[in-house]
Formats: structure tokens, sequence, C-alpha cells
């Protein structure tokens, strides 16, 4: 074969592969675009919580389109995301597997799970090709978003760690319904002579007062019914009426009738805090004859399943050593309001958080 011919055959070969290359590029470049994402109908619901995000409509009129936030921009991501999307082809035309609303909300949580983990892995980087931690002005936003955008730095995490819900609904993690009343079983089978108690629920004590989830209660005796206990905590001038977990930690544990603030056993002077506020610990004993449990250890379980389900399910895992004991409830009480939590299921949530914060008293 002489030298023209070899000469035609590469240069066909080259203008064959940059026709292949152009077509492969507009090809997946076209594939990108929101409405061949929108030619499946399986994307309707995505596309209509979509358009009432703050990425779909915002008063700068920048709009993040779906390829903005589901797709790296170039190299090996990119491509890797490309190869992935074929499974959605795959079930579009194939196994139908999420054609109906039902079906669609039924893998809702297996389809965020896989986002949020090609996330967490490429470091959120279609996140980052418009925002940037070093482009914040953290003075301008709130209190909240600094504080957590400061911990996201310190503890090195990454932006779908906590913006889960930021273009569709995120998925609605359930608690087992049956798991409070398995509590109560176990919290009846604690054995007689169990040392110690742990009150599963607001527990009458006698006539003096009401002991709350999770105070520990020693048993003195056994008595027709029941146990006769004492609790021990720290009581604040102007606020006798409850217990308190310890001084300057407002964590109540117990409230107090008349009768039993007459009852309390003092177990010493009054101390000032640096605060001004006058405490002394205290003591009160009294029967209760509701089930309560051996150990907190089922109870901080359940109240672990109430975090992942109502808290883990929007934004990271917040460690409970993360806040002080004083400040938990009001954090808790905020973003509980955010959700359908039951107030009982709160007030163990919170109460998980406090025995673990920073500076509970052990």
């Amino acid at each position: 074969m002489n030298k023209k011919w070899i000469f035609l055959i590469c240069v066909v070969c080259i203008v064959i592969g940059i026709g292949l290359t152009t077509l492969v590029g507009w090809g997946l470049k076209q594939t990108s675009e929101t409405g061949f994402c929108l030619s499946c109908h399986t994307m309707q619901t995505p596309y209509e919580e979509y358009q009432g995000s703050v990425h779909f409509q915002n008063q700068k009129g920048i709009r993040a389109e779906c390829k903005d936030c589901h797709i790296p921009e170039g190299g090996l991501d990119y491509l890797v995301t490309k190869l992935r999307a074929s499974k959605d082809v795959y079930h579009q035309f194939v196994t139908g597997k999420i054609d109906t609303p039902e079906e669609y909300d039924a893998h809702r949580l297996e389809m965020a799970q896989t986002v949020w983990n090609q996330m967490k892995s490429n470091d959120s980087a279609t996140c980052r090709s418009c925002h940037s931690m070093d482009a914040m002005d953290l003075q301008k936003q709130s209190h909240d978003a600094q504080k957590m955008h400061a911990l996201a730095v310190k503890e090195n995490q990454t932006c779908i760690d906590c913006h889960k819900g930021v273009a569709h609904f995120p998925p609605e993690i359930t608690v087992d319904s049956k798991a409070l009343d398995t509590l109560t079983a176990e919290a009846e089978k604690t054995p007689a002579d169990a040392q110690q108690r742990f009150a599963l629920t607001p527990t009458p004590i006698g006539t003096s007062g009401t002991v709350y989830t999770a105070t520990k209660m020693k048993v003195l005796r056994q008595i027709e019914g029941g146990q006769q206990v004492e609790i021990t905590g720290s009581q604040m001038q102007g606020a006798e009426q409850v217990i308190y977990l310890a001084t300057g930690q407002r964590m109540v544990i117990a409230s107090l009738t008349p009768e039993g603030i007459q009852a309390l056993k003092p177990l010493g002077e009054w101390q000032k805090d640096s605060y001004g506020n006058s405490w002394r610990n205290v003591s009160l004993e009294g029967p209760i004859t509701q089930p309560a449990l051996a150990n907190p250890e089922p109870l901080w379980r359940y109240a672990k399943s109430l975090d992942t389900a109502y808290c883990s399910g929007c934004h990271a895992p917040i460690a409970a050593d993360h806040y002080t004991l004083n400040a938990w409830p009001s954090i808790a009480k905020g973003m509980g309001a955010r959700t359908d939590i039951s107030d009982e299921n709160l007030d163990i949530l919170t109460r998980w958080f406090q025995y673990h914060a920073k500076d509970a008293a052990r």
C-alpha cells in the first residue's frame, strides 16, 4: 500500500473520530438538559418539587437546572455519572419501577440515598460549582447558619451532610410504632431486686410530685405494688417546685407538689453559682407503682432512632456533646417544630441530648 492510501485512511479515521467525538459530546450535552429529563413522565414529581424550591425561583433570578445539581462538570466524575444514569432509562422503559406516585414515594429514600452517597463521595462537587465556603460572607448569615457553617469547616463536612432537602422533598423515615410499646414491655420485666430504676414516662412519686423520663431512682425497698425510691438532684431558690439534674443544669428531673416541697431532704447548704443563683443538693423519697427500666440504654436506643428519623433525614447527625445541657431544649424545640414529632417523643429525644451534652453531670 502506497503512502497516498495510508494518508487518506488516516484522514478518514481522523474525520470519523472527530465526528464520533462531536456526536457523543452533543448527545451527552443534550441528555443533560432539563427538557430531556422531563421527557420521562416519572420525572414530573421531582420537577414539581423543584419548582417550589429556591433553586428554581429566587430574588436574584438565578436558576439551577437538573444538570447543575446532579452532574459534575467534566472529568471522570462527569462520565461516571452519565453511565450511572443509564439505569434510569432502564427502569423507565423496562421495569417501570417508579411508574406511579405511590411507587415513587416507596423508593424515595432509596433514590435519595443514592444521590446523597454520590455527592458525599465527590465532596458535593456540583454544589461547590456555585457555592464556596471561601466566598461566603458569614456575617450576613443568620446566627444559626454561622454556627453550622463553622461546625462544617471544623469537622470537615460537605454540603450534602446538611442540605439534603434543598430541591426535593426529603424521604419520610418512620419510627417503628411498636418501639415504645416494646420499651413498656421491657420496663414491666425489670427484676424486682433491681437496685435502681429509670422512669420510662412521667411517673407519680406518691403524693409528692412527678418524676420525669430517664430520671434515675435508687430503690430503697420493695413495697406492695411497687418500690420505695429516692431521687437526688439540685434545687434553686425561686424555683423550689422542681428538682434539677445538678447545680446550674436546668433539666427538670421532677416536679413537686406543696407536700413534696416539704418532704425534700437538704443535702447541703445553699451556694451561689456564677450568675448569682442559689442552689442546694436535695433528695426525695416516695413510692412508685409504674413500671420503670433497670437501665436507660433501651430508652437511649429509641432516642437515637428518633434522631435518625426526625433529624438526620435533613442534615448530618449533630453530636449530643456539641452543645451544653442548657442549650439543647431550645435547639431541639426549634428543630422539632419543623417536623411532626410528638411531644412525648420530642421530650425523650431532648433528654437524650441533655444527658449526653458536653457538660452533663455524670
